[in-house]
């Protein structure tokens, strides 16, 4: 295997979310790849070392690897570790179908957000200045 990403991966997990472990890897590995911290051909941290340092289970890691395999993000080979591919750019949203998805998604980070007591303003001020965020892009 070629020699992994020259960026650390900063991942945090909360163990104690509803939301899977294995997902909140692959979506914070998405994050990083869809803003370029982790260019095509880099290498990710090896399944077993990404586990270890994030005290899980391989097997987590590695269903997170294969989801974002599913999605193009990555090629993996057995042996030769996660490698980032290149992905075209994005066709746009013609029938609407990425945005509902995506709302739907917002909805429910958002339900979580109020369940765990999250309080709406401070909610919403950090909608906010993510929406700020992309526009500057």
């Amino acid at each position: 295997m070629n020699g992994e990403t020259t960026q650390p991966l900063l991942i945090q997990i909360d163990l104690a979310s509803p939301t899977p472990a294995y997902r909140q890897i692959a979506d914070a590995i998405r994050a990083h790849l869809a803003e370029g911290r982790v260019a095509p051909g880099d290498y990710l941290p090896t399944v077993r070392r990404l586990a270890t340092d994030l005290a899980v289970h391989h097997n987590t890691v590695a269903q997170a690897y294969r989801v974002l395999a599913d999605e193009g993000w990555l090629d993996l080979r057995r042996h030769h570790g996660a490698r980032v591919q290149g992905r075209p750019a994005p066709v746009g949203d013609a029938d609407g179908r990425v945005l509902e998805q995506f709302a739907a998604r917002l909805r429910e980070l958002v339900a979580i957000a109020r369940t765990r007591g999250l309080d709406p303003a401070v909610l919403a001020d950090a909608l906010r200045r993510q929406a700020n965020s992309l526009n500057k892009e």
